[in-house]
């Protein structure tokens, strides 16, 4: 998956409102760590085993100085996104 699936209005929308760059939703897709939503989508977020994933790819210090808009998620059904947002209290980690 990659930024250019956010074509769609609703989630390029989003993603200007929660102010969450392209560079973390793309880091997102690949390295955050997912669990499974309501009705069969799939929530992807920054914990601690993937910020150490992303790293060991791009080094620490950018992960250190990106570290304020790691507060990110997105909300995927599919390939495809269906909203982006940020983390105001944790994510719930309970099994549908």
């Amino acid at each position: 998956m990659n930024t250019s699936e956010l074509s769609e209005p609703r989630p390029q929308r989003r993603s200007h409102q929660a102010a969450v760059p392209p560079l973390i939703i793309d880091w997102l897709c690949k390295h955050g760590s997912r669990i499974h939503g309501l009705n069969g989508t799939t929530i992807c977020f920054f914990d601690k085993n993937s910020r150490r994933s992303l790293v060991g790819e791009v080094g620490a210090v950018i992960v250190r100085r990106l570290s304020d808009l790691m507060d990110a998620y997105l909300i995927m059904s599919g390939d495809s996104v269906v909203s982006v947002g940020r983390n105001y209290k944790p994510l719930s980690r309970r099994s549908p």
